[in-house]
């Protein structure tokens, strides 16, 4: 039997697509991860999730899934029992599957139940907690430039000259378990990461590690029309008016010099694959779930129906094991992050045994020219009645608590029509957003890479537009529910026995009822009482 490889996912957290150097940013500071690409695993220029937050793109990217097919569009819908995922899936298979405790996958309140999706979890919490900035939280007031910016700047060090944070925890446990691991089964170990998710904070050398000079240009609000009701809101209750083009670039400054760490942590993880003599036999992933504004349209974090590139676009990196083909380097298919199931599972050598809408992206690994995908799908929002994160009772009756850094998000998501749910549909020249309420949305991504212009009431688009909106139905219609490949049974036991007991010979009562209790279907039930027992209808 063909020795099965270990599955490694190594998962930041709003991480995205050009952060990294090989995608082209020249202030980024990735050189693991640039490295990894071109000699080692192949990148996904074109990389797309299918919700713009994290728990909704979790739930997808872990079943093969789109949010659509079981409701996980929201921060308050995770995985229930009985709703099968890569790690449920790879255990029964005979995988060892470790991971730390930060998933945002299995609903927290079901005794349990997300224990039962593992041999071990890393909790963490065993360390001192981090020094943490140099200007404290606490001290941003009404009125400070900073209170809804997610900015915290440099971090301190301790006594040591580092700052060690939970994901240096979790990296270090991880390395620890594969140098002293006691079990043969193959590996599934899943490494959640904290970075580079808000606030915007990063310690020495990674502070100091980022250029501002070589910083891409930002996309300003100002050079916008037509964007989203949400992003309007938003950036009315963010009140970033104030910051100075220096303050943006020392935002997006710092938020690559996270990016910068998480590279760094990569590499220590890969280092302890090798020291512990596995890394040629592992299937390495690395990729995020979901982007960050970071300064774009005038806005920072992300919100949960907005659709630009630096929201869904997003790192997919893959290293094959050394005994499967490769072909390294950078490829400009297009992906989504529900292909990630479907390529574990096949790096697995495991069957799929119920529907899932990825596909397995071996065949890009193996050859860069071939194409994936004609179009990629994201989806969020909400419908009136429903809630996406607790936004209209976080803080009692008056609403979300304005002290609170999230309050100008919450604020934008209790207005029906700003958080309407919408969904898109792209492929490499063009980008359409379909809403349930408010403006619809269409980019012409080669004249607009930046999607600064939306285009949806011009006429010399109308055609496009129309083609988008045909393909986004198939899509709908191909994806909107699934047959579970274990048919269920029309009639119990009795049912059954009651159907063919008039035509069973005496002394044939215990063979039939075995039959039936083995699940054999009525018509071959009856055939089967015929051909033995020589009975007529």
């Amino acid at each position: 039997m063909k020795k099965r490889p270990h599955i490694i996912i190594f998962n930041p957290d709003e991480m995205r697509w050009d952060t990294m150097g090989h995608m082209g940013n020249p202030a980024a500071a990735t050189p693991f991860l640039d490295a990894f690409a071109g000699n080692e695993a192949v990148s996904f220029r074109n990389a797309f999730c299918q919700n713009p937050v994290c728990v909704p793109s979790r739930c997808s990217f872990f079943t093969g899934l789109y949010p659509h097919v079981h409701g996980h569009r929201t921060m308050s819908h995770l995985l229930h029992p009985g709703e099968d995922n890569l790690f449920s899936e790879l255990r029964a298979a005979g995988y060892y599957v470790w991971m730390n405790a930060r998933n945002d996958l299995f609903a927290g309140q079901i005794e349990g139940w997300a224990e039962s999706n593992a041999d071990e979890i890393f909790y963490g919490g065993n360390v001192p907690q981090a020094p943490g900035p140099f200007v404290p939280p606490a001290a941003h007031q009404k009125g400070d430039k900073d209170l809804y910016s997610h900015f915290e700047g440099k971090l301190a060090l301790d006594a040591d000259g580092r700052n060690y944070n939970s994901d240096d925890e979790s990296v270090d446990a991880a390395i620890e378990f594969i140098k002293n691991r006691k079990t043969e089964q193959p590996l599934c170990m899943f490494l959640g990461l904290m970075f580079p998710h808000v606030p915007y904070e990063v310690e020495d050398p990674y502070y100091s590690a980022i250029d501002q000079a070589k910083l891409p240009l930002r996309v300003k609000a100002e050079e916008c029309s037509g964007k989203s009701r949400m992003l309007d809101l938003i950036r009315k209750y963010q009140q970033l008016d104030s910051y100075s083009e220096e303050d943006w670039n020392e935002l997006r400054a710092i938020y690559l010099g996270m990016c910068a760490k998480i590279d760094a942590q990569f590499q220590r993880l890969c280092d302890g694959l090798k020291a512990a003599g596995i890394y040629d036999d592992c299937a390495i992933f690395f990729l995020s779930d979901h982007g960050d504004f970071d300064g774009d349209y005038g806005l920072t974090e992300k919100a949960q129906n907005s659709f630009e590139d630096c929201l869904v676009r997003v790192p997919l990196l893959v290293k094959p094991p050394k005994d499967a083909r490769l072909d390294a380097g950078v490829t400009d298919a297009l992906a989504e992050l529900v292909d990630f199931y479907a390529t574990a599972m096949d790096y697995a050598g495991e069957e799929l045994k119920r529907t899932q809408f990825g596909r397995s992206l071996r065949p890009v690994i193996e050859d860069r020219s071939r194409e994936n995908r004609s179009f990629v799908y994201c989806e969020g929002g909400r419908l009136p009645e429903e809630e996406h994160c607790d936004e209209f009772h976080s803080s009692g009756p008056n609403g979300p608590d304005p002290n609170f850094v999230y309050w100008p998000k919450m604020m934008a998501q209790t207005d029906d029509i700003a958080h309407a749910k919408g969904t898109m549909i792209r492929n490499r020249d063009y980008k359409y957003v379909s809403r349930i309420a408010g403006a619809d949305e269409f980019y012409d991504l080669k004249a607009d890479p930046m999607e600064r212009v939306n285009r949806i009431n011009d006429p010399a688009c109308k055609a496009v537009i129309i083609h988008m909106q045909e393909e986004m139905l198939k899509w709908y219609q191909r994806t909107c529910d699934l047959v579970p490949y274990a048919y269920d049974r029309r009639f119990t036991d009795e049912m059954l026995w009651a159907k063919v007991k008039n035509i069973c010979p005496p002394g044939s009562e215990a063979e039939i009822k075995e039959k039936i209790r083995e699940g054999m279907k009525q018509g071959l039930l009856m055939q089967y009482i015929k051909n033995n027992y020589n009975c007529e209808d």
